[in-house]
């Protein structure tokens, strides 16, 4: 945290304080949205035998304390019936609290991948930072926050069907490649159904695409030799036409292997 503060350039007031579990206020910029109950068990029996190893982070708001960091820590703390946890206070602004809690969750391992790219997204959009700033920040390569950033393509229904089915942040970033919501479902239907791993459901998207190309490219000849014909057509017609008019004109097709040629032969004598 003491890193993560050198940033904001506002001051810790080193010193750790019990405080009451009823005046800490949830920080509303928390990007974590799933809490495992099995883990959060594990942390407060642990805690009920061991205490608190780690101070929670909070700011003062008013009479109570904002979270800043440790949100599993107090839920914990609360389900093993603690009434005051270790605190330590940090003077910093609500955009500095706020930029703390997403750094922070981003960092934890345990985040969903959505709610990464969710809480990195928030980092740019809301709080001025470049993806250098970010990737910097949260010791990555700007080309993972890049590929993070990317998952928010996807539809509501789309990441909730993914992280239903306990799919890899791989099998959603393989889905990009297809350019509608629906054909991705209809993936995403197959991959689960069938069980597949990343490389597999990379092959099932790679065929996938193959065959639309196929499909694209026999529609695109279709319509060529549906104007072929027109061609044709209006060359007869244009034929015939001359010799209702009592011109002698006549026309032939030549059948190549590159080519279709037409000659059309009109009498000198008929066309003065």
């Amino acid at each position: 945290m003491s890193g993560l503060l050198s940033f904001t350039k506002e001051k810790q007031v080193n010193k750790v304080i019990e405080v009451d579990v009823g005046r800490i206020i949830p920080n509303p910029h928390q990007p974590r949205r799933r809490f495992q109950d099995n883990e959060l068990t594990a942390l407060a029996e642990s805690i009920g035998q061991n205490g608190i190893l780690q101070p929670l982070s909070v700011r003062k708001v008013g009479e109570f304390f904002e979270l800043i960091a440790g949100e599993r820590r107090l839920r914990a703390a609360r389900l093993c019936g603690l009434e005051a946890v270790p605190c330590i206070v940090h003077e910093v602004s609500d955009r500095s609290s706020a930029i703390l809690a997403l750094v922070e969750n981003i960092q934890r391992q345990d985040l969903s991948f959505f709610d990464e790219a969710t809480a990195i997204e928030k980092l740019i959009t809301h709080y001025g930072m470049t993806q250098e700033d970010a990737a910097g920040k949260l010791g990555k390569a700007q080309s993972t926050i890049a590929n993070k950033l990317r998952l928010l393509r996807l539809t509501q229904p789309e990441k909730e069907f993914i992280m239903k089915h306990n799919l890899t942040e791989r099998h959603a970033r393989s889905l990009l490649r297809l350019a509608s919501p629906e054909e991705r479902l209809q993936i995403l239907d197959r991959v689960v159904e069938h069980n597949l791993n990343v490389d597999r459901t990379e092959k099932l998207i790679e065929d996938y695409i193959g065959k639309q190309k196929e499909k694209t490219s026999y529609k695109r000849r279709s319509k060529v030799f549906q104007n072929v014909r027109v061609f044709v057509n209006t060359i007869n017609r244009a034929v015939e036409t001359m010799q209702a008019a009592g011109i002698s004109a006549d026309s032939r097709k030549i059948q190549n292997d590159d080519y279709i040629e037409y000659r059309v032969r009109i009498p000198i004598q008929s066309a003065k």
